[in-house]
């Protein structure tokens, strides 16, 4: 394709993009965070779980980019050593609690943001709409079909709004495809594959947490993956209507012929490719390391103790309400990391090779690359955005925090019934594999599905 084709295709694209862009409906993050539309009152915040996440994401760097919008007014977390180094990590003034309760009570927070270990979840987001607050909540949801009703339950008894920090949606490759697929460039779709590359950095490292272990993650089909089926629903725009799933340990875990408790003073730390020493990290150190008196957790687990039960490898069946078929799969141990996704319409393909560590072919963009049925090919070029997972992390917070009322035209914003839809794939496909049939995505909560028009 020539260049005059291509710049008259980059302009179709925008001025189509810019008129999908002026249709405006309510979104989640308005619903729960318009009070805040006060001149002069900032938004109060609690967080309740002070792991890496909470503190980083949640923490130090809301409070330095939006110090004028918001502050905090009380910290949680079950191990009190953790509690206190977070505190000075964040550089905040605020009290803080081992009681969740308590502080809900003494603080009364205008939002609670929930960052403990997934299993906890449902826990804390009910504590906070019961106590008649907006609560903010990192993926996934919850780990399991039962959890997942009672938030629903108590979100509709309470009158509140949960949000789900889906940050993905925000990166400006993920939005191209929205857009892209929106504007019926494909026609209607018919079927997507998609694979996801976990390496043996990143990959690994879910064996050595608290991820490893089912009953505290729900497994990576929940905990990682509910990050790609929440980016499914929204690229498809339709509701999950069935799951059919394979997965297997056959990587980590019992697999190898070695094993410790931890990395530290591991006596195979000399012929293990996944040695790694937590010591190395001043903060890591001082987050985790020095406060395992309290509660026992150790951040550097050996990736191959026998009692991790989840699975290494994974393949799912998806049928969507609008009969789009999906095939996805999650690996967590390949060399690189990234993923492949396709996209088939009646119209044509789009597809994309996202690479996101792969140091001998680094660029500061990506590529989609649509081909039309019975026509041309052509590429189209996303920069990447600022910040963290393709600058969707900054993009997020600034509709959080800095202007949530701004016009959401591609729906990104994610409330309870899309954090919901996302961990019911997961957790049907994790059923599936335990009970060896087809789940019903209808049968797990008591949520109506939809075939499409839930987007613009």
């Amino acid at each position: 394709m020539d260049s005059k084709t291509l710049q008259s295709r980059r302009t179709f694209i925008a001025t189509t993009g810019g008129a999908l862009a002026g249709s405006l409906f309510l979104h989640p993050v308005a619903q729960a965070l318009s009070i805040f539309d006060r001149p002069g009152q900032k938004m109060k915040l609690a967080l309740v779980g002070t792991g890496v996440r909470g503190l980083a994401m949640w923490g130090r760097d809301v409070i330095r980019a939006y110090t004028n919008q918001i502050e905090f007014v009380g910290l949680s977390d079950k191990n009190e050593g953790r509690l206190a180094y977070g505190k000075s990590y964040m550089g905040v003034s605020c009290p803080t609690f081992l009681d969740t309760d308590q502080m809900l009570k003494e603080t009364k927070p205008d939002v609670l943001i929930v960052t403990t270990m997934d299993s906890t979840h449902h826990e804390f987001i009910i504590k906070g709409l019961n106590a008649g607050m907006n609560v903010i909540s990192e993926k996934p949801m919850t780990t399991d079909e039962t959890k997942m009703q009672a938030i629903l339950d108590a979100e509709r008894k309470s009158g509140k709004k949960l949000i789900v920090t889906f940050n993905y949606r925000y990166s400006p490759h993920r939005q191209k495809l929205y857009e892209l697929l929106r504007n019926g460039e494909i026609g209607e779709i018919t079927s997507v594959d998609f694979h996801w590359y976990l390496d043996t950095s990143h990959g690994a490292d879910y064996f050595r947490r608290w991820h490893g272990h089912r009953e505290s993650s729900g497994t990576l089909l929940v905990h990682k993956s509910s990050h790609h089926f929440d980016l499914l629903n929204w690229w498809i725009d339709s509701d999950p209507e069935e799951v059919y799933a394979y997965g297997g340990l056959e990587f980590y875990g019992k697999n190898a012929p070695f094993r410790s408790t931890t990395c530290r003073g591991c006596p195979h730390a000399s012929k293990c490719d996944f040695h790694w020493d937590i010591t190395k990290s001043e903060h890591l150190t001082k987050l985790y390391v020095e406060n395992e008196k309290y509660d026992g957790y150790h951040r550097d687990g050996c990736v191959f103790r026998e009692s991790i039960n989840i699975y290494d490898k994974m393949a799912v069946q998806i049928k969507y309400k609008n009969k789009v078929q999906v095939s996805y799969s999650l690996t967590t141990y390949s060399p690189y990391e990234g993923y492949r996704i396709a996209f088939n319409g009646t119209k044509g393909r789009l597809e994309a090779w996202i690479k996101e560590s792969q140091p001998w072919d680094e660029k500061d963009e990506d590529e989609i690359v649509l081909v039309k049925n019975f026509g041309q090919k052509y590429t189209i070029t996303v920069p990447h955005g600022g910040g963290g997972h393709g600058g969707g992390d900054t993009r997020l917070k600034d509709k959080l925090f800095l202007d949530p009322n701004a016009p959401d035209p591609w729906r990104q914003s994610a409330g309870s019934r899309d954090g919901a839809m996302s961990c019911l794939i997961g957790i049907a496909a994790r059923n599936s594999i335990e009970q060896g049939k087809p789940i019903k995505i209808q049968d797990l909560t008591d949520i109506p599905l939809a075939e499409s028009g839930r987007g613009a």
